[in-house]
């Protein structure tokens, strides 16, 4: 098989090694500046007071004493700069004359594939990277001094015209421009909101997210893709550099400079990934693999506009409950809560992994045991959701 590792036989894909090693590169990269930076930050948020004092009024968490923010600031830049160097490194490999470039197979193997395929994908990923700073940089004025949430709304609709609009990142396009427009544009706000919900307990957004990237970029990695799945890694690597400062008891919060960055990084990385090929003798089931991947954050989400509506709250103001809130509520710490959510994560993300390359059957059984893990905990939780 050369420099290619099979995946079993049939229907499914042959991955290069190369690919692998970049993927795995990547994470790693971002893990470790996130490691490095996030103590720098928290060290320079402590002097500037940018802390979240417990008992504050717009306080949800149960922390006992002052917690730094800033944490966002390392994750994104622990996600962006390895990613504004892969699109540097594509525009030096879009230069450089084909003999020279054959010259470097015999000491990095496979660089011009995966090199190659980053550089295709230059114009995507300036448009990603500066979705992701607006998105930073009103997630650090918000945790700085609270916007309105419809403003947010709207910068968030905004950006995420402009990746769909402007660049065509979008999805299910034989439904026609306009609403395949229209269904991106409500992909990328409501799983960025997502994330941003789910960042209400220490180590819980982090650790989700982590899951979920790793899951997707082996998807993609599967597909074929090579861009897609280093983007999915480094924001695995980031949250999980940054977890280890985040975990319970946390001694640094990501804010909404980190979870609008993190969730609107996942939601462009779905649009982005190949799920369904209609050139292949597959089914298309693969089309179902994010909302199987991201059960439990839609869950929370959804349940959490739920509960607030029904009880006449604004559904954008934050609260205690959360699917988290509601699972300490019937008696688990705050830690068993958060890997507890990490497991029904990882129990829905697995198996969505193999969608694409099923038939009906298999596919219906994968989606069905999603359903039924999803109805399970809101069965369990029901009884004291309030």
């Amino acid at each position: 098989m050369g420099g290619r590792i099979q995946l079993g036989q049939g229907d499914y894909p042959v991955i290069s090694r190369g690919s692998i090693g970049v993927a795995v590169a990547s994470l790693l990269v971002s893990l470790l500046i996130s490691a490095i930076l996030t103590p720098i930050v928290r060290r320079w948020a402590s002097r500037r007071e940018f802390v979240d004092r417990p008992g504050s009024a717009d306080s949800y968490k149960k922390h006992k004493t002052p917690t730094p923010y800033g944490g966002g600031i390392a994750i994104t830049v622990a996600i962006l700069v390895p990613m504004a160097a892969m699109v540097l490194a594509g525009v030096v490999f879009k230069h450089i004359d084909p003999n020279q470039i054959h010259a470097f197979t015999n000491w990095l193997p496979h660089w011009p594939h995966w090199l190659g395929g980053i550089a295709i994908k230059i114009p995507v990923a300036l448009a990603i990277i500066a979705g992701a700073l607006v998105m930073h940089l009103m997630g650090i004025i918000d945790d700085h001094y609270p916007l309105s949430p419809y403003f947010k709304l709207f910068i968030q609709a905004v950006v995420a015209l402009m990746l769909t609009a402007g660049f065509k990142i979008r999805v299910l396009e034989f439904l026609g421009p306009a609403p395949a427009v229209m269904l991106t544009m409500l992909w990328i706000v409501a799983l960025t909101n997502a994330f941003n919900f789910m960042d209400n307990m220490d180590g819980l957004s982090a650790g989700v997210a982590a899951l979920t990237a790793i899951m997707l970029a082996l998807t993609s990695l599967l597909a074929g893709q090579v861009f897609v799945p280093c983007m999915l890694l480094l924001v695995a690597g980031a949250v999980l550099g940054f977890l280890i400062y985040n975990f319970p008891p946390a001694t640094i919060f990501m804010g909404d400079a980190g979870s609008l960055v993190v969730g609107y990084m996942l939601a462009v990385s779905v649009v982005l990934v190949t799920f369904y090929n209609p050139g292949q003798d597959r089914e298309p089931f693969g089309v179902l693999v994010p909302l199987v991947i991201f059960a439990v954050p839609i869950y929370d989400m959804g349940s959490v506009v739920i509960h607030r509506a029904r009880s006449g709250a604004s559904i954008f103001r934050p609260d205690r409950r959360h699917f988290s809130h509601r699972l300490v509520k019937l008696g688990m710490s705050p830690t068993t809560a958060v890997l507890t959510i990490y497991l029904a994560t990882t129990a829905t993300a697995m198996p969505a992994i193999l969608l694409p390359f099923l038939h009906w059957a298999g596919a219906v059984l994968i989606f069905g045991q999603c359903v039924c893990v999803v109805a399970l905990i809101a069965v369990l939780e029901s009884r004291d959701a309030s």
